[in-house]
């Protein structure tokens, strides 16, 4: 087990929510709206970032104006005592993120390094087709897992680029030192974002590459840079592009630019133009394989939001078989139990109603 004792506090419609006694797989179950996905959310907070909704702090908060608060027990499976996690945010300090570690006042960022993350969720169907910015947040998501230091390498560079375009747009020429400066940071940031991004997408092919090719849909992954992958490269293409970048008012080439590239192996079809049930297999597919990788690390928890409903028996019965072997700790939702039947046994049940939680 990875998390236990959650509690959540006025955290949207969950006034005080507690789930103890968990286990390797976790369920979910109850009407839609009934705040099954708000407690994943709250879970997913645990993680660097913004959480699996992308949701402003005060939106998550049950009442304007107020705060929220939610904590987890982690077993880091050491033998040793739990980690006491907790975030939220305090009414007299909105839209400021509090994270706390065993008590002590802590950085999202740090998060990561006590915990892989994962989800699937079903806003994420239409990631193919998505903005290639939305399969970059995907893709360093992925890489925090795996590797906690990607995080502060994505935040780093983020500044670092808003920086240097603010200093293209401006009406007077910048200081060709300062540009300096500000590229040197981005290019020794930005070359550990791309070869994060790259050994990310590397050690996902080799892993989806050992598996069938059914039930689930196989994806060919490639990482495709938005400009070079070293820290001298970044700089010397940067210090090369400045008057075409000003010109544009803003910076046209390196990590920013990044794509993924998903193809449905056997059809050699890019995933955007396959159906939208070859597109979840591919992300079914995808998720398992990232949990598979991130459990051999820090301990790992596995989101999937009304993922098991939308599959046939077979690749139902083949995704509790994965989930079981996954070594990562799994909560998954569902409207009922019924499509759940194969893991009900061995499952911790809670049914949700209006922001409760009750125990099966």
């Amino acid at each position: 087990m990875a998390l236990d004792r959650i509690t959540l506090s006025t955290f949207r419609n969950h006034a005080g929510t507690q789930l103890d006694d968990t286990r390797p797989l976790n369920l979910l179950v109850g009407e839609n709206g009934a705040g099954k996905t708000n407690v994943l959310e709250a879970l997913s907070l645990f993680a660097p970032g913004r959480g699996m909704r992308r949701a402003a702090l005060s939106d998550m908060a049950a009442q304007e104006g107020r705060g929220f608060a939610a904590s987890v027990s982690l077993d880091t499976g050491d033998g040793g005592e739990p980690v006491k996690l907790g975030t939220g945010m305090a009414a007299d300090r909105p839209g400021r993120r509090i994270v706390q570690v065993n008590g002590a006042e802590a950085t999202a960022i740090s998060l990561g390094e006590w915990l892989a993350m994962g989800w699937l969720t079903p806003a994420m169907d239409r990631l193919f087709a998505d903005s290639a910015g939305a399969r970059r947040r995907y893709m360093d998501r992925l890489a925090v897992a795996l590797e906690p230091e990607h995080a502060r390498c994505a935040s780093r560079y983020e500044a670092a680029l808003r920086e240097r375009n603010r200093l293209l747009s401006d009406e007077h020429e910048p200081d060709p030192a300062w540009l300096d400066s500000i590229e040197a940071q981005m290019a020794e940031v930005g070359a550990g974002l791309a070869q994060g991004r790259a050994r990310l997408v590397g050690a996902l092919t080799a892993r989806l590459a050992e598996l069938p090719e059914a039930p689930f849909a196989r994806p060919l992954l490639t990482y495709e840079p938005g400009g070079e992958l070293t820290r001298e490269g970044l700089a010397a293409a940067w210090r090369d592009t400045r008057a075409r970048d000003r010109a544009a008012q803003r910076t046209l080439s390196g990590p920013h630019r990044d794509e993924l590239g998903v193809t449905m192996a056997g059809k050699m079809m890019p995933a955007a133009d396959c159906s939208t049930g070859e597109q979840k297999a591919m992300l079914v597919a995808i998720t398992l394989a990232h949990a598979e990788l991130a459990a051999r690390g820090r301990p790992g928890v596995l989101l999937l939001d009304e993922v098991a409903a939308h599959l046939d028996p077979v690749r139902r019965e083949a995704l509790f078989d994965r989930l079981r072997a996954s070594g990562t700790q799994v909560w998954l939702t569902g409207t009922e139990p019924a499509p759940f039947e194969g893991i009900l046994s061995e499952a911790a049940v809670w049914r949700v109603a209006g922001g409760r939680v009750e125990r099966l």
